[in-house]
């Protein structure tokens, strides 16, 4: 049999996983809260998810790496398009993550609070 790490399966779902900055793994090593993969009936891999926190993270050095600088260089149209990114993927709902987007971009709280009300007028984004 093919080693699980040579499977196709597993080189299908590979980026998808480090794009979510998770880990693969033997599904012998899985924990409670990781993702158990099947193919064909057969347990081939576990994913461990990362935290919310670290995911915020990981979508900020994506966001880094695709812009080819620090966010904090980055103009103020596109930093408003990092922050609708960023909202577009519950980057807002993660404790402490305006003030995580805010030091990132090299911004402050309220600039990141005015991006936010710019998108959306009508919404309350201080909940």
């Amino acid at each position: 049999m093919t080693e699980p790490r040579d499977h196709p399966f597993v080189a299908a779902v590979k980026p998808l996983v480090d794009a979510m900055g998770g880990e693969l793994m033997d599904p012998s090593q899985a924990q409670p809260d990781d993702v158990v993969l099947s193919w064909e009936g057969e347990d081939l891999l576990a994913v461990r998810l990362p935290q919310l926190s670290d995911s915020l993270e990981h979508i900020l050095a994506a966001l880094e790496r695709r812009h080819g600088m620090p966010l904090a260089q980055l103009d103020r149209k596109s930093k408003q398009d990092v922050v609708r990114i960023l909202e577009a993927r519950g980057a807002f709902s993660v404790r402490h993550g305006v003030e995580t987007v805010a030091g990132a971009l090299g911004v402050s709280r309220f600039t990141v609070y005015n991006y936010l009300n710019r998108e959306n007028p009508n919404k309350s984004t201080r909940g």
